[in-house]
């Protein structure tokens, strides 16, 4: 079990998981814990922490997408956590408002400025992602231009200044498809470091419009029923996650 926590317990020296943070690259190892790092929390009672390492050799590091194919999902959110921690210190060594050198929090993390008093802490951008269902039994599966790979996954977006989340799914689901949506159920939550999301899922259904998919963020979209299922995004998402609940109660 991973126990999160701002201050190391044990001194200098144990044995700990050291994750090596490079330019969004990961690298991760076992080692004495160093004096000056940030403190991620403890697996199993061993401490774990980031450090930046931008001068180190690149072998060994991988970005978190090809991390995500070799560790499990605790060790995937821990250096997650490291690549978002690391970034945001990186990101507030001055003050955003009047650019004097800010200062690590001793109580929390945060940076301090001296000057002006602003106090900068780590970000979360909040997006919704939901599955949606017809009446038939159908699910909406669409490809988005940014995917790499030809895959298809649930429809997500980033909660605007002023929404509520349900409010977030109806408007991204109408801007990316043309459709209207009912009975929104909260489903489940996953840190999302890219770069700095915290993935809120949801289930919904059909309640009226065609698919039209808007051409700009979304490419195609179609309703899928559970015996013909196209390429599906990797089993850590919190998008599979979704897609395979639903799989599971749903007729052959």
């Amino acid at each position: 079990m991973f126990q999160p926590g701002f201050h190391a317990s044990a001194e200098p020296g144990v044995p700990s998981l050291v994750v090596l943070v490079r330019h969004g690259t990961v690298a991760i190892e076992e080692g004495p814990l160093p004096e000056q790092a940030h403190f991620l929390g403890d697996l199993d009672g061993r401490p774990c922490v980031a450090i930046e390492a931008d001068e180190a050799p690149s072998t060994g590091f991988v970005g978190l997408r090809q991390l995500w194919e070799q560790v499990d999902e605790q060790l995937w959110a821990i250096a997650g956590r490291a690549v978002q921690i690391v970034a945001w210190d990186g990101a507030h060594r001055f003050c955003g408002r009047c650019g004097t050198a800010t200062q690590p929090m001793t109580d929390q993390r945060a940076r301090h400025c001296p000057q002006c008093g602003l106090d900068a802490y780590p970000r979360i951008a909040p997006a919704v992602i939901v599955l949606v269902e017809r009446d038939d039994g159908r699910v909406l599966l669409a490809r988005n231009a940014s995917f790499s790979e030809p895959f298809y996954s649930c429809l997500a977006g980033f909660v605007e200044p002023g929404e509520t989340l349900e409010e977030a799914v109806r408007r991204e689901v109408a801007e990316e498809v043309g459709i209207e949506v009912r009975d929104l159920r909260y489903f489940a939550s996953q840190p999302w470091p890219f770069p700095h999301s915290l993935m809120i899922g949801f289930t919904a259904r059909l309640a009226s419009g065609e698919l039209r998919p808007d051409g700009h963020e979304i490419t195609e979209a179609a309703w899928f029923p559970a015996s013909g299922l196209p390429r599906l995004p990797g089993e850590i998402s919190i998008a599979r996650a979704l897609i395979e609940a639903w799989r599971k109660r749903s007729p052959a």
